[in-house]
């Protein structure tokens, strides 16, 4: 409920405090006298869009303060916990600023918050309703959900939501699959053969690098081999061996009759032929590890020379290529996979479906019966609006699936027996809209507490019996609620627990706007100008002063 509301420097307004009480709050004026400014100015701390030119002339910026008590099960508790600055407190004080260069900032209980912080929370405090409503009572895109709240159709709203993110999931699943499947199918002659032709080659992991190894072994082998098979030759019995085995008997045959002369000489040769015989040795054992087949040579390079050209073909390295003809392997399992897996997932969409289906048809049912039950509690309304001729009709059609059900809902109206019945906005007059919107409001407001209802202008259009049966509808939802009124009908005027009027004044060439609170006697000469005109009578006072008595007597 809003409490009081300062406004510094905005408009025409220089400086102005007001406490507002519970019930029903009524603000007249002459016309131009700045009604308007007020609702400007909470729509400006509420954060609502409006005019630009906020700043009183002059002054280097505007400022608006209001302050609403916020029970603790207050639904603008969950905006601030969200925005963290939930304090527990039950004060609630906003506060924005507008600077004459246009800047804008706000605050709530004295910290900083965004415009849309601002706006979220102003949904939770604050309703404006006028005759040109644009919350959504004229639009027909908000029926659907002005109907679902009023049938307290939440929990079957949410279950179409969760159906629906559930059916789009499984069509997303079972688009992707058939995607997935078309491809697998465009490349599969491609799979099949990259998979048969890695499979028969079969490399194994760290062989490119053998057989490099080998093959370099058996290219050197091939090129050094001819000198160490000559250097075998000399070094064996036909060659150095034999030679020096030749001298070694020649001389010990010479020895006996050398006198010694020939031992260390013969010595030395034995020393020659053992070394002779390990280098001979030593060769033979090179020849033979050397020793291949040109044929192995030839299988190794064949082999060798696949391997890096099928690594070259399916750009990966030679060791990755079992890697990739097991990716390959597991994309032809998609493949050969994939017909039961686009059967699986288009029974998980019909599931879906059926699903969905269901839970809008439970919305639906929600919604018709919450349907007749409104067009039973406008009926009820309109009737004390002295509108009792008129019909309201809340219709539900079908509508395209969406996440929010099938449904389409539009209010339709007759205000004359036997008259077709069209929209709210287009059939209704501007007095009969006022009631219609009076009347809506009034059933589709089930829990206003701490809730301020403001009605701007609401009862244009109407007067005499029929205002009077405007104003004691408003008295009536300020029982639950609190409601502020911006009227020009006397009959309203007089049915308000409390009372300002708007006044507007000239002041050394300065013109400013205030706004008075109303004592019993100010409330009688206000309410007589508006039944008299400029000139108040005695006739005009006491026909105030017959409004205010019928609103103490009811």
């Amino acid at each position: 409920m809003l409490r009081h509301l300062d406004i510094r420097d905005l408009l025409l307004i220089d400086r102005l405090e007001l406490e507002f009480q519970p019930g029903l709050n009524v603000l007249t004026g002459e016309t131009g006298a700045g009604k308007s400014i007020l609702l400007d100015a909470l729509g400006f701390v509420l954060g609502w869009r409006g005019r630009a030119d906020l700043v009183r002339s002059g002054a280097a910026q505007g400022e608006v303060t209001a302050g609403f008590d916020l029970p603790p099960s207050h639904p603008g508790r969950a905006v601030l916990a969200e925005a963290g600055i939930d304090d527990g407190e039950d004060d609630l004080i906003l506060r924005r600023v507008n600077t004459a260069e246009g800047r804008k900032t706000a605050w709530i209980n004295d910290r900083r918050v965004s415009g849309e912080v601002l706006r979220r929370l102003s949904e939770t405090l604050v309703e404006l309703h006028g005759q040109h409503d644009d919350r959504g009572l004229l639009d027909p895109r908000g029926h659907r959900a002005l109907l679902d709240d009023f049938a307290r159709a939440a929990p079957l709203l949410d279950a179409v939501r969760a159906a629906w993110r559930a059916r789009q999931a499984a069509a997303t699943r079972l688009s992707q699959a058939r995607a997935t499947l078309d491809a697998l199918h465009a490349e599969e002659e491609y799979l099949r053969f990259a998979v048969g032709e890695l499979d028969h080659l079969d490399p194994q992991p760290g062989e490119e690098a053998r057989l490099d190894t080998a093959r370099r072994a058996m290219q050197a082998s091939a090129r050094i081999r001819e000198d160490i098979q000559r250097a075998h030759d000399v070094l064996g019995p036909a060659g150095a061996e034999g030679l020096v085995g030749d001298a070694a008997r020649w001389l010990d045959a010479a020895a006996p009759e050398a006198e010694g002369r020939l031992d260390s000489a013969i010595e030395a040769l034995g020393r020659a032929a053992d070394a002779l015989a390990e280098a001979e040795q030593g060769v033979g054992s090179a020849l033979y590890a050397m020793d291949f087949d040109p044929r192995d040579l030839e299988l190794t390079e064949e082999r060798l020379f696949a391997i890096r050209g099928l690594a070259r073909k399916y750009d990966v390295l030679p060791d990755d290529l079992g890697d990739h003809a097991r990716l390959l392997r597991d994309r032809l399992a998609q493949l050969d996979a994939g017909q039961g897996d686009i059967a699986a997932l288009t029974k998980a969409l019909t599931a879906a479906e059926a699903a969905y289906d269901s839970a809008a048809a439970d919305l639906r049912a929600a919604r018709t019966e919450g349907a007749d039950r409104l067009d039973a509690a406008m009926a009820a309304e309109l009737a004390p609006l002295r509108m009792e001729r008129a019909t309201f009709r809340t219709v539900v059609t079908d509508a395209p699936p969406g996440p929010d059900g099938a449904d389409q809902v539009e209010f339709t109206i007759s205000t004359n027996p036997g008259a077709p019945a069209g929209p709210l906005g287009r059939i209704a007059s501007g007095g009969e809209l006022s009631r219609f919107l009076l009347a809506l409001k009034v059933c589709l407001t089930r829990d206003a507490a701490g809730l301020t209802l403001i009605f701007d202008e609401i009862d244009r259009g109407v007067g005499g019996a029929t205002a009077d049966a405007v104003g004691r509808r408003l008295s009536a939802l300020a029982q639950d609620a609190q409601v502020l009124v911006v009227t020009h009908s006397p009959q309203v005027a007089a049915l308000g627990q409390h009372h300002w009027r708007v006044a507007k004044s000239v002041t050394d060439g300065v013109t400013t706007s205030a706004v008075l609170p109303l004592d019993a006697e100010a409330r009688v000469d206000e309410i007589a100008r508006m039944l008299s005109g400029d000139t108040v009578t005695d006739e005009a006072r006491a026909a105030a002063r017959a409004l205010l008595a019928a609103r103490i007597a009811a």
